[in-house]
């Protein structure tokens, strides 16, 4: 059988009780589509106010609008917020953190969700291809924990987030790069909330597997590789991002004040078993002698 998907509720609570989240302020890195996006979804709904960060200024605009029907149209400037900047720029992290604070009155939640990837044998990889991972999914999250954790602190305390991977923890042949900026952040969300915690900051990750996105469009267009990903899931279906937001939201929310330091996997088992293969892409892509790790394609 097939699992179905949950769909997130915009339902307000019942009885007249005031959203888990109200009052509280959000930064959601990576929030102009995908998991961003569906994690501020979940986040508004509840109560919180967000700031969306993305790379393009057109994309947020859109997320803000689609965010922005649900809620009562006097509520939508005070309710959310956007700013465009790249993660892996401190300028443009401090810049998104001043204005969350700014338009919350302080931040209490940060969700770094800005992520990259690519396939290639580690033999074919460039240095270029190699550090633009890095810098987006390790240091972009560095860089948001860093400014997100001071202001956090000035608030009170708060909850901090990275979306993880599968990946992180589970070897995928011919996405190294990949593999080791998630396994990277998952040590920094370990390492980071062993030392906030004294200061009233949880910090966690979560781990999809493979989730209907727009960055993963190139895999779901092909039926093997797809086939072979479910056929290593319990729970067999594709991710969806509100599967994940789910999982956000309880670890941003008050159910979740004694949990720190975990990393939640949103995989449908994905992780009881092995990675995906993409050995015969890589070989269509770089060649046999690549894909055997031979020598370098090209």
């Amino acid at each position: 059988m097939v699992a179905e998907s949950p769909s997130a509720s915009t339902s307000p609570p019942e009885g007249g009780a005031s959203p888990p989240l109200a009052g509280q302020s959000a930064l959601i890195t990576g929030g102009g589509s995908g998991i961003g996006l569906a994690c501020a979804r979940a986040l508004l709904v509840d109560g919180a106010s967000v700031t969306l960060m993305g790379r393009t200024e057109a994309r947020l605009a859109e997320a803000a609008a689609t965010l922005g029907d649900l809620l009562d149209p006097a509520d939508r400037p005070r309710r959310i917020a956007v700013v465009a900047g790249d993660v892996s720029t401190e300028g443009d992290v401090v810049e998104a953190v001043g204005r969350a604070v700014d338009h919350g009155g302080g931040l209490h939640l940060v969700v770094a969700a800005a992520g990259t990837g690519g396939l290639g044998p580690i033999g074919a990889t460039s240095l270029d291809e190699w550090q633009g991972i890095m810098d987006v999914n390790l240091t972009g999250c560095f860089l948001t924990f860093k400014h997100g954790a001071n202001a956090l602190v000035a608030s009170g305390g708060g909850a901090m987030v990275a979306i993880s991977s599968i990946a992180g923890v589970s070897s995928h042949r011919y996405m190294g790069p990949y593999c080791v900026s998630k396994a990277g952040l998952d040590m920094l969300v370990s390492v980071t909330a062993d030392e906030l915690g004294q200061a009233g900051v949880r910090v966690n990750s979560v781990r999809p597997g493979l989730v209907e996105t727009e960055l993963v469009g190139a895999i779901l267009a092909d039926e093997g590789i797809v086939g072979d990903y479910r056929a290593q899931m319990p729970v067999d279906r594709l991710g969806q991002p509100d599967d994940v937001a789910a999982a956000v939201r309880f670890l941003c929310g008050p159910e979740s004040s004694w949990v720190t330091g975990v990393h939640l996997s949103v995989d449908g088992g994905h992780h009881l078993r092995r990675g995906p293969n993409f050995e015969p892409a890589a070989r269509l892509l770089f060649g046999d002698a690549a894909a055997e790790g031979r020598h370098a394609a090209g």
